[in-house]
């Protein structure tokens, strides 16, 4: 799940999607902004990898949880 496994994908470990997320991070965000533009940036890589919300958050939770990123005032940036 959090790496790459027989059943997911590398471009669906968790530490990928984080890794795309941490690219959007240039400047504080809200999650609905941050996930919006995911969305956009993956395009139409976004249904062969199939990354769905939940594990968009999942990515959030792991960076967070890495001290990678922070969350103040409803807002995600980057640690690092």
């Amino acid at each position: 799940m959090i790496l790459p496994t027989k059943r997911i994908s590398s471009s669906r470990s968790l530490l990928a999607v984080g890794g795309e997320i941490l690219k959007l991070l240039n400047r504080p965000k809200s999650i609905s902004l941050l996930w919006a533009e995911f969305k956009e940036a993956k395009g139409d890589r976004l249904n062969s990898c199939y990354i769905t919300y939940d594990w968009f958050i999942l990515s959030l939770d792991l960076l967070y949880i890495i001290r990678i990123i922070r969350i103040e005032s409803g807002r995600i940036s980057k640690l690092i």
